[in-house]
């Protein structure tokens, strides 16, 4: 059951025809300061300060009143109900599954984290959400935590490691909260507000599993951060996991010193197994045998007086592959691991030895987007590319710095190199896309492509970038459009194939 909680007119509807109807209060898009508000207003239901006087309030009581319908049909069996939902549906799945127990199984992505009010400790600065009214009362009534420690049903969050809204370190943060302890977690690296096919079919997977007795996911991979010969390392247990039916494929390793949950970029670590293997069969035969295996990764320390963040995601194969929506296809499921925040304290008194330091080439592009993410990477036209490995100091362009890319395309295009300076980090500046467009000759020669700062225009004014110390995503595209202005950069009919890059690397 879809609930039409947003009370948009139904698809194919015609006038007159019966709709959701809030009658004299307005819960929806069209008011949105409702969803942070708690005081008396011509809109809401209290004439005093209060929770009903808040837009999410009563959607919850309208998803409730959905469960109420479900369990009275027919086919429903009514004690296997569930909830789940995307973005302000997983503000929705949090609300729900805290204060209604007819709920048996809540997956919320990117959605329902908590402490929206309280400042980071690691970065104070950033500005946090503000409410019209007592906030206390807020935290009391409101708040994601408080409905957290409510919560009956085992609960799986779907996340993205840079998502905008569902805050990585408070999503964990807040799922500590839940009393049982039957939390599961998956995060797709990189992305904001997306997941890629092994993250999405998870929480189908993990619903199915619980409520209509399908396959058995795997047990949160168990993590240990040992610090010990002035080093760092992230150990990953996948033994005891439940892995009778799923191997494991494949065991990645991601942290960063940024204490920006936002914009971090999640370095990528190398693993290694250190300990166990196959037991009882061949690889060929992983499905019917016992797995145990313990992997590590080296993690390299830059600095000592910031904070380390560091998490591990599993990937498990299936036994045949399952589709997913718009037509992708999967045969990987990924789970990840709990998240371990260092403090630069911890840090110190471990006697950490500062390790690395800048390089100079980005990309050598041989390990398949690795520190990437893509979008529509398989449409001829509109793929995209995105890192945000500038913003790490490890990789990020200095004064005089000098882009250089080696590409080559089939045909004559226009190649759309971005840059997006602030992703989120509102206490540094606002948000802003630059773009360079780079004429490619094609005839599938390599070309080396030189760009310098000012060479990139601002998208909504033209201006200059000044320098790289601000930017925190770069980008390959075959167009880039301005919605607001309606311009449009490059063009949407990419002639041939994709472009192939071999190295982007900062000369002096």
């Amino acid at each position: 059951l879809s609930v039409n909680w947003g009370g948009r007119a139904m698809e194919g509807a015609k006038k007159g025809d019966e709709n959701t109807d809030w009658g004299a209060v307005d819960p929806t898009q069209k008011n949105v300061p409702g969803y942070f508000n708690l005081k008396p207003g011509e809109k809401y239901v209290d004439g005093f300060e209060s929770a009903r006087n808040n837009n999410w309030y009563l959607l919850t009581l309208g998803a409730r009143r959905g469960l109420t319908f479900l369990e009275r049909q027919k086919e429903v069996d009514g004690k296997r109900l569930g909830v789940y939902g995307h973005s302000m549906g997983g503000n929705l799945t949090v609300y729900v599954a805290g204060s209604d127990r007819r709920v048996n199984a809540a997956a919320p992505s990117v959605g329902g984290s908590g402490f929206r009010t309280y400042p980071w400790k690691y970065l104070p600065q950033q500005r946090k959400e503000r409410i019209h009214g007592n906030v206390g009362l807020f935290r009391k009534t409101l708040s994601f935590q408080a409905y957290a420690k409510k919560v009956k049903a085992p609960l799986f969050w779907l996340g993205s490691t840079n998502d905008f809204h569902g805050i990585m370190d408070d999503t964990y943060r807040t799922g500590s909260l839940i009393p049982h302890g039957k939390v599961k977690y998956a995060f797709t690296p990189h992305m904001n507000h997306r997941f890629t096919p092994e993250f999405e079919v998870a929480r189908s997977l993990w619903l199915d599993s619980h409520l209509k007795g399908g396959l058995v996911m795997p047990e949160t991979p168990g993590t240990k951060v040992v610090m010990e010969d002035g080093e760092v390392k992230l150990e990953v247990d996948v033994r005891n996991i439940g892995l009778e039916t799923l191997p494991v494929e494949k065991v990645e390793v991601f942290y960063s010193l940024d204490p920006d949950p936002q914009a971090r970029f999640w370095r990528s670590a190398d693993v290694r197994l250190v300990g166990g293997g196959l037991k009882g069969g061949s690889r060929e035969d992983a499905f019917s045998i016992e797995q145990w295996s313990t992997y590590r990764a080296k993690l390299e320390v830059m600095r000592v007086d910031e904070p380390l963040f560091v998490f591990a995601n599993v990937h498990f194969g299936l036994k045949k592959e399952v589709g997913l929506k718009y037509g992708r296809k999967t045969k990987r499921v990924a789970i990840s691991s709990m998240m371990h925040t260092v403090g630069p304290e911890v840090l110190k008194k471990a006697g950490i030895k500062v390790k690395g330091g800048r390089e100079e080439l980005i990309e050598d592009f041989k390990a398949d987007w690795r520190d990437w993410y893509v979008i529509s990477g398989e449409n001829p036209r509109h793929w995209q590319y995105w890192t945000r490995k500038l913003s790490d100091r490890k990789w990020r362009g200095g004064k005089g710095d000098v882009l250089r890319i080696d590409v080559k395309a089939e045909k004559g295009n226009e190649l759309v190199v971005v840059m997006r300076e602030n992703f989120f980090r509102s206490y540094r500046g606002r948000m802003r896309d630059y773009v360079a467009v780079v004429k490619l000759e094609g005839g599938g020669a390599w070309v080396t492509v030189k760009l310098k700062a000012e060479d990139f225009a601002a998208v909504d004014g033209g201006e200059k970038l000044r320098g790289w110390e601000e930017v925190d995503e770069l980008g390959l595209r075959g167009y880039y459009v301005e919605r607001s202005a309606k311009r449009k950069w490059g063009s949407v009919d990419w002639k041939g194939g994709r472009p192939v890059f071999r190295e982007m690397r900062w000369e002096r």
